[in-house]
């Protein structure tokens, strides 16, 4: 190769180099919960493993990164389908899994963001009860605890922060239940030490996540939602439109981590942290590496 021919190929190079190096950098965002903090510390490190730039901003309540996301603050992060269409949208009628994707695809698009391919991982939310708790020895059903509070059962439930204000929370549960929990017992923490609260007595009934590890490792009963009150929450990469737009490569990028996402999948990752108390850092790059996306 004579000495134009390199001088040609390595501007080539330097060209091909900086469309990468040069690209605005990437703001992920997420929620202040185990699954969040994985699921964002895991699509930084993919991204930035396809040489993207990325700044992790997580921890956050869900309605503060629902709003960064759309003033631009946030370029994107992973929401749940059934929170979009109730608690951004005002949407109460009930959908099935797909329909609830569509209507939050169409409804947030008008706002400029972008719902990619939903994983299978529905992290939705579910009443959780000790096997040896003499409150709640015999529940079995959502109704069966609405039964308990309308009796004046004393039956404490732990709770996020988030849980009773929302409508797909504990302020819509007890209307379609017909039930009030009364604020006496009802006990907004952190969702970890709820769970460390109802394994010791503290606690009767935990609103928990259906992805969680915990519920595996604690051997919990999970009470059946019998009036299918809880919506579908597909975990699914959300993105504004034009950051999309300005890198080619994000959707498949995303979506390919999306394909690998499912409620095992979350359950074992979550446990890893919740109950192993290995690093979100860890588990991230290791889950990356056994899924050949890294």
């Amino acid at each position: 190769m004579n000495i134009l021919s390199k001088l040609a190929a390595g501007i080539v190079s330097a060209a091909l180099l900086g469309s990468t190096a040069g690209a605005a950098e990437l703001t992920v965002g997420g929620k202040g919960f185990t699954e969040q903090l994985i699921i964002a510390e895991t699509t930084k490190q993919l991204l930035e493993s396809k040489g993207h730039k990325v700044d992790k901003k997580d921890g956050m309540g869900t309605k503060i990164v629902r709003a960064a996301l759309e003033n631009g603050e946030v370029d994107l992060y992973w929401e749940y389908t059934g929170t979009s269409l109730i608690t951004f949208n005002k949407i109460t009628d009930k959908l099935s899994p797909e329909d609830t994707y569509t209507r939050v695809k169409e409804l947030d698009g008008e706002k400029g963001l972008v719902w990619l391919t939903p994983s299978k991982a529905n992290n939705t939310y579910a009443m959780a009860v000790r096997k040896d708790n003499e409150k709640t020895n015999g529940m079995e059903t959502i109704s069966d605890l609405a039964a308990a509070y309308t009796e004046g059962k004393a039956v404490l439930m732990g709770t996020t922060a988030e849980f009773p204000k929302r409508e797909d929370g504990l302020l819509g549960l007890q209307k379609t239940y017909g039930f009030e929990a009364g604020r006496a017992n009802v006990k907004p923490m952190d969702l970890g030490l709820a769970y460390k609260a109802l394994g010791n007595g503290d606690l009767d009934v935990v609103s928990v996540q259906a992805t969680d590890g915990l519920i595996a490792a604690m051997d919990l009963k999970v009470l059946a939602d019998d009036k299918g009150f809880f919506p579908n929450y597909a975990l699914t990469p959300v993105v504004r439109k034009e950051v999309l737009d300005a890198n080619a490569d994000l959707k498949d990028v995303l979506e390919s981590l999306s394909a690998k996402l499912d409620d095992p999948t979350m359950q074992r990752l979550n446990g890893e942290v919740d109950v192993e108390k290995k690093t979100v850092e860890e588990v991230a790059a290791k889950f990356l590496a056994d899924s050949g996306l890294k």
